[in-house]
């Protein structure tokens, strides 16, 4: 375990008691669709838009944008980031978007990347693409909602917090951080850090929603790691648009059963949590 996993624990808790009290999962907005791209659908250029205001463009993006096969159904995340996913096993290939919008019949997006050879990557993007603050894809930490209906996560889970220690300080497999800590309070999670629930826990004793037993149990055997940083603690489920936009129903009825999404890991034992060391895993 990490030297300060205890302190990390009691952080954790902090954060969960003062934002909110709970733990959501996002759906609808800060989440991305994941839109898996048979060979055959026509490619377009996506360009750079300066949402930042930074008075250029990356040159460099533009190119892995260069060719991307979207489908015309498809559609971005509600909310203000954006987001959006697409993935071709035929090539190999990912691509993810942040901001991204389409107007007048041409896609364009403020950041975001191009990830060739997907399945012997590493799982990070290079230094500086991809959407969230620490260079790790969606694809790998969101929850799929197939998964949610087969009843296993097989992953490592991608969670935000809302504070977390300096940007200076981050854990493998982050390779960047957007933390802020100017006050240099201790004990503040770093970004990157991965953590676990307590494997000794009895999940089926805890009468959680049955999306909530999955996630624990997922939490024993792969954990969490520190993506990114948002308005409360959450976690990303696969964007239902991955399914409407294409004429198939929203999944999320069905899963969630009722229980409004803030609701589902209601009862999860976050007191029992165990932080490991920092880059821990790394090769």
């Amino acid at each position: 375990m990490h030297p300060h996993s205890e302190a990390f624990t009691l952080d954790f808790i902090r954060q969960y008691r003062k934002f909110y009290g709970n733990v959501a999962i996002n759906t609808d907005k800060y989440s991305s669709p994941i839109y898996v791209i048979a060979n055959n659908v026509e490619t377009t250029s996506v360009t750079q838009w300066d949402c930042q205001n930074k008075g250029f463009k990356d040159q460099q993006l533009e190119q892995q944008w260069r060719a991307v096969p979207i489908p015309p159904s498809a559609e971005p995340a509600d909310g203000a980031d954006s987001e959006m996913t697409i993935y071709q096993p035929s090539t190999d290939t990912m691509w993810e978007f942040w901001q991204a919008r389409k107007g007048n019949g041409r896609w364009e997006a403020c950041w975001g990347g191009r990830m060739p050879n997907v399945s012997k990557s590493n799982g990070i993007w290079p230094r500086p693409y991809g959407t969230t603050a620490t260079g790790l894809p969606f694809l790998g930490g969101e929850i799929r909602a197939e998964e949610l209906t087969r009843g296993a996560i097989n992953h490592v889970i991608g969670i935000a917090l809302v504070e977390t220690a300096g940007n200076d300080i981050h854990s493998w497999p982050a390779n960047r951080s957007d933390g802020y800590n100017p006050s240099n309070l201790p004990n503040r999670i770093p970004e990157g850090l991965r953590f676990r629930l307590d494997p000794t826990v009895d999940i089926d004793a805890l009468g959680m929603h049955p999306v909530g037993r999955i996630v624990a149990k997922a939490a024993q055997t792969y954990g969490f790691v520190v993506w990114d940083k948002a308005g409360a603690i959450s976690l990303r489920a696969e964007n239902p648009k991955s399914f409407t936009t294409t004429g198939l129903p929203n999944p999320y009825p069905a899963i969630w059963n009722g229980t409004p999404t803030y609701e589902v890991l209601r009862g999860f034992p976050w007191e029992r949590l165990q932080f490991l060391p920092m880059n821990y895993g790394r090769p």
